[in-house]
């Protein structure tokens, strides 16, 4: 039996509560609930609870259960069009989760992320508790490469950053109720955005680019442009020159990046206007100043480009 209910909290979206009492339903709701899996358990008697609430693209999910396996396998992602990236926050109990060949024991306290674009499997042999926090590629400050390489690693939450971030984690699932409105908006990105810089912490303590290598260079004209996103003027040529290099190199460097300087600075422009669309803070304020403030000048322009990465014009957009 799967037994639902919502709590209401200030007139906004309800906290969704489900609770399995087979494994066969157990199997559904959690597919429902996240991206298409293939759940597995050898557990006679099984039972599990989510308890969820859903900010635009971003879903928090505190889950409880007897043990059980998860794997996202290449058949059920062939199924699947959003990719999201996947944050465990270990609350009680152990797992493990595996991809990209590595492995990551998780205890409480632990943080791990993983990419529901590539095949994973996720065990936990004895009941446990988990948050997950899932969110789209495209909410991370961060190039998905990039992020590859921190999939199955343990970022302990007992020392360093985690010390600050895995405490954050654990007030947001102990109080989804209140993460209604405005407020809870903009707390659930913040914490992706605090994620982003633990990340970044990790990927510049496991692998620090040589000075003068393409590598280095993308890493700082990168940070160089999302600084630089509301300037209207920002272009290549004016990249190269506040670097001291020519535009065919900084061209050549995020061309071994598999994309273009333009088509950079337009998606993350895009993506910081889509955030700000579905912000309740801004909802007054027209959608022209929105793209205006991340340097789309031209209304008409801005409202075809995001059409073709979103699927709908801005105007539908933000009405959700």
């Amino acid at each position: 039996m799967v037994i639902e209910s919502a709590t209401t909290f200030g007139g906004f979206e309800p906290v969704r509560n489900a609770r399995a009492d087979t494994f066969a339903h157990w199997r559904t709701l959690v597919s429902d609930s996240f991206v298409p899996l293939d759940v597995r358990s050898e557990a006679d008697e099984f039972s599990g609870t989510l308890r969820a609430r859903v900010l635009d693209e971003l879903s928090i999910v505190e889950v409880t259960a007897t043990g059980h396996q998860v794997l996202r396998t290449p058949a059920l992602i062939a199924r699947s069009e959003r990719q999201y990236f996947k944050l465990n926050l270990q609350l009680s109990g152990h797992g493990i989760l595996v991809q990209d060949n590595r492995e990551a024991t998780l205890r409480p306290g632990d943080i791990a992320v993983y990419d529901t674009n590539r095949p994973y499997t996720l065990a936990f042999e004895q009941d446990f508790r988990t948050l997950v926090l899932m969110f789209p590629h495209d909410a991370l400050d961060l190039p998905v490469d990039s992020v590859a390489q921190l999939t199955a690693v343990r970022m302990a939450g007992d020392v360093g950053l985690g010390r600050m971030i895995s405490p954050f984690m654990v007030q947001l699932v102990e109080n989804l109720e209140a993460l209604s409105g405005a407020t809870g908006h903009r707390l659930a990105y913040n914490a992706v955005d605090l994620i982003a810089t633990m990340f970044e912490n990790e990927l510049s303590i496991r692998r620090q680019p040589i000075p003068g290598t393409h590598a280095d260079m993308l890493a700082v004209t990168r940070k160089y442009i999302e600084a630089e996103l509301g300037d209207p003027g920002l272009s290549p040529a004016g990249i190269a020159a506040a670097h001291f290099i020519s535009t065919r190199h900084l061209h050549s460097v995020f061309h071994e990046a598999d994309t273009t300087v333009s088509s950079w600075i337009r998606r993350r422009r895009l993506e910081r206007c889509r955030r700000d669309l579905r912000d309740p803070i801004l909802a007054d304020r027209p959608i022209g100043a929105i793209a205006a403030r991340w340097g789309f000048l031209d209304a008409a322009h801005f409202s075809r480009i995001f059409r073709a990465a979103f699927g709908e014009p801005p105007t539908a957009y933000r009405r959700g």
